[in-house]
């Protein structure tokens, strides 16, 4: 059944905001990203490597192009129906592949594991896009104080770096104090667009006519090939367009709706229009930086300070993405456990993760120097772009039939139709591979390789422990019949095995021959749903002797800590639990990878590193350090 209505009154915090409220909140957080693309999209599309003649036709015909992009990929793709697929209100990438391939079904046949690579290679793709977008974009607004004066072309690499610095020194504060300014300052920028573009539009009316796709069609007729590799320029004017459904849980549906279509969209198509008029009203064979050359001259400073600051804006929405999709992961059993800081205390999904926000700063740290120019990142952005579009498009695709039981002709149909946005925007994009191109594939392999070997490891891990394992209920019959001496206090043994004896209790019981007067066997576990209900949270069956199984479920967009799931026990089951009385007993996996599980030699390595260097778990689940007692053994896989 179709979730139409899933997420559009924003689902958590935003329920007691307008529509209007959320829809001028959304400005400052989903459409950063592709409302600074005015910024090099056009330009690129007449850089010369292209070698597209600067006439009217071209420019007539990319205008078209642009236009029938944004309505085609943004509005029909992402607005009208990408967007029905909400997980519980929650958009992006993962939570669809948890809405499309129900964890039942994933190894029931291969179709299901082949579309879980999808979904991870969309993630790996847009993991790889959250690096590139504050590059390209706070880059391509400090060039333009090149066309200010000459003066400071030696100075744009060193200034793009400083506030590409100081933006992620600023992430451990978190956006929730910033955030209030987010909006205005973005609603400001496309006023600014929307009056550039106008007033150049004024000097060519007549190309408000490139709105007729025709202009698009003759287009090619005159470029032939070299007309269908410009698209991996056109592209950039549609880069952001997944955020609109990543962004979903936070705002909604009807309120990104109502912002994209009152202000985003006409803001965007005026400023393209204005940039167009502007090259043939100048005459000129060649251009600059049309974006810029909009600005009379006494405005060109200040423009250049508001397109700094949207583009941080823009970079702030990727790099928070970022650090939603690495908590996604983790509760999915994707990627190693992580630190995640909750930035907030009112708002609910901001967090700071350290490690990801470091390796974003130097990921764009390399991605300025390395290129240079956003002319030359813009070559690495489109494949990571339409890669994330297409493994969308699959997903989709696979949701229709599967979940939603739409029939084959109405799904293929609608499938087909994104193929034919999705798939020439990717070719064309292809032949930059060796210009810059090679970096969105080599990050997304790393990325790819890392949740899929450490989804594999730790089944092959968990398989290994699983040999070993026995019925909790035998357990307890064996302390029926031993009748050991019980030690005062509570003991919680974590286990990621449900109705199984932990090995750190039983090896804790073969070598003291002791237990705890209260016993907690606790088991973690990820629903695939974004949030589970405070009242669904818990599962507790007492088993004798003291013992309780208790199962806490969590959503992938929630962060399991101890604290509360003690909390609920007690308010919920009446389990009364001292904390000063209270140890933690955690198993420690030593991983030897001279197993004969079917796993290359160098990704067990790999497993065995990211084992190693995975947050501990008394910081993950916020266990108190000083009551803790681990309890190690080897396995080999």
């Amino acid at each position: 059944m179709v979730d139409n209505h899933a997420g559009e009154h924003g689902g958590h915090d935003h329920k007691k905001m307008s529509v209007n409220a959320l829809a001028y909140a959304s400005l400052g957080v989903v459409f950063g990203d592709i409302g600074t693309s005015p910024l090099y999209a056009l330009k690129e599309c007449f850089g010369a490597h292209y070698g597209i003649a600067v006439n009217e036709a071209n420019v007539m015909g990319l205008l078209s192009l642009f236009t029938w992009s944004l309505l085609l990929v943004v509005v029909m793709k992402y607005i009208v129906l990408v967007m029905r697929a909400g997980n519980n209100g929650e958009g992006g990438i993962l939570a669809l592949l948890a809405l499309a391939v129900p964890r039942s079904i994933q190894s029931q046949f291969r179709l299901g594991r082949f579309m879980i690579y999808v979904g991870l290679l969309g993630a790996a793709l847009l993991a790889t896009d959250g690096t590139i977008t504050p590059s390209i974009s706070v880059l391509s607004a400090v060039e333009g104080l090149e066309v200010a004066t000459p003066l400071f072309k030696p100075f744009v690499i060193p200034i793009t770096l400083v506030i590409l610095y100081m933006l992620f020194q600023a992430q451990k504060v978190g956006t929730a104090k910033v955030a209030a300014i987010f909006a205005p300052a973005m609603l400001v920028w496309f006023a600014v667009l929307s009056i550039m573009g106008i007033t150049a539009i004024t000097e060519r009316p007549d190309i408000l006519r490139s709105i007729d796709p025709r202009y698009a069609i003759t287009f090619f007729q005159n470029n032939g090939m070299t007309g269908f590799w410009t698209l991996g320029a056109v592209v950039l004017c549609i880069t952001g367009g997944e955020a609109l459904y990543a962004d979903m849980g936070h705002f909604g549906v009807v309120p990104i709706r109502k912002a994209w279509f009152a202000v985003v969209l006409p803001a965007l198509l005026l400023n393209y229009f204005g940039q167009g008029a502007h090259i043939l009203a100048s005459g000129t064979s060649t251009i600059g930086n049309p974006f810029f050359e909009l600005s009379p001259t006494w405005a060109l400073y200040p423009l250049v300070l508001i397109s700094m600051f949207a583009t941080v804006i823009a970079s702030q929405a990727l790099i928070s993405g970022s650090f939603s999709l690495a908590q996604q992961a983790i509760q999915m059993g994707y990627s190693p456990r992580l630190t995640v800081v909750h930035t907030s205390e009112e708002t609910r999904g901001q967090i700071f993760v350290p490690e990801i926000n470091w390796l974003l700063m130097m990921v764009c740290g390399f991605l300025v120097i390395q290129f240079k120019t956003s002319s030359n990142l813009a070559a690495a952005y489109g494949i990571s772009v339409m890669g994330t579009m297409l493994c969308t498009s699959t997903l989709m695709f696979f949701l229709m039939r599967k979940t939603w039981k739409w029939s084959w002709p109405k799904s293929l149909g609608i499938f087909v139709f994104f193929l034919c946005m999705d798939l020439p925007f990717l070719i064309a994009n292809l032949p930059k591979i060796f210009e810059g191109g090679w970096f969105t594939i080599v990050a997304s392999f790393f990325v790819f390789m890392i949740m899929v070997t450490w989804k594999r490891g730790r089944l092959l891990l968990m398989k290994r422990i699983g040999q070993r394992l026995r019925p909790v209920t035998n357990f307890v019959k064996a302390l029926e019949e031993d009748e050991p001496h019980r030690v005062k206090g509570t003991a919680i043994f974590m286990t990621g095995n449900v109705r199984m004896t932990p090995p750190a209790l039983m090896h804790h019981y073969m070598h003291t021959q002791v237990v705890h007067q209260q016993i907690i066997i606790l088991s973690i576990v990820t629903s695939e749903v974004p949030r589970v209900p405070l009242k669904e949270v818990l599962q507790v069956e007492e088993v004798g002797q003291g013992m309780y199984e208790v199962v806490a479920h969590f959503g992938f967009m929630q962060s399991p800590k101890i604290e509360k799931i003690i909390r609920l026990m007690k308010i919920q089951h009446g389990i009364i639990i001292e904390e000063k009385c209270t140890t933690y007993f955690l198993g420690r996996d030593i991983l030897l990878t001279d197993g004969e599980e079917k796993m290359a030699t160098w990704r067990k390595t790999l497993f065995s590193f990211l084992t190693r260097n995975s947050v501990p778990a008394t910081s993950y689940f916020g266990i108190p350090p000083d009551r803790v007692i681990e309890i190690g053994m080897q396995v080999s896989i």
